[in-house]
């Protein structure tokens, strides 16, 4: 398209450049995707007859005390990735390898992560049946949701930079809820036992 360099002093509109609008739309990719891996977690988990239990590990009392310390490790991975991300930004001094602390616990604790997610779905499903518990359905396909966001993201070049910190932010506030409508929960309730 031709833009006409005299448009704007005729009284003519000047339309954006094209960069612009597609710059703007590429965004759409990562919201559509996390809406989608949300929704798609949320209707399984409701459509899904909960099998009661998904795996048991040998030395834990329950798979509920299995499932809350693998997520009480995951929340821990994730601690040590938002302080390692305030080092990246510089909001707090850290080492030089805080970028490679930054992935590997990351990595770390969204694999501690997959097998609780698994668990909740395939043996409890979406449930509602209080408060708490809703919540924790809604924020756990949430999670899924905007953590495959934040991972479409981090390959693009040219991204604003206050967009992954805020990404990333709200993925793991998201996780911290989690931990505490659960795990949290688990330990004040039973106690913490394995």
């Amino acid at each position: 398209m031709t833009v006409d360099p005299n448009a704007a002093t005729r009284g003519f509109p000047v339309p954006p450049p094209a960069h612009g609008r597609r710059s703007a739309a590429r965004y759409l990719v990562p919201a559509v995707v996390a809406a989608a891996v949300a929704l798609g977690l949320g209707i399984y988990g409701r459509l899904h007859d909960p099998a009661g239990t998904a795996f048991n590990l040998a030395g834990f009392s329950s798979t509920g005390a299995v499932k809350s310390w693998l997520a009480t490790t995951a929340f821990f991975f994730a601690l040590v990735q938002f302080v390692s991300a305030l080092m990246m930004y510089g909001k707090l001094p850290g080492p030089g390898w805080a970028a490679t602390l930054h992935r590997w616990s990351g990595r770390t604790a969204f694999l501690v992560a997959v097998p609780v997610a698994v668990h909740c779905l395939y043996a409890l499903g979406y449930q509602t049946y209080e408060t708490r518990v809703l919540l924790h359905s809604l924020l756990g396909c949430f999670f899924f949701g905007a953590f495959s966001a934040k991972m479409l993201l981090l390959r693009w070049e040219r991204l604003p930079g206050w967009l992954l910190p805020i990404v990333g932010g709200l993925v793991f506030a998201v996780l911290t809820a989690i931990w505490l409508t659960s795990a949290l929960w688990f330990f004040r309730t039973f106690g913490v036992t394995t």
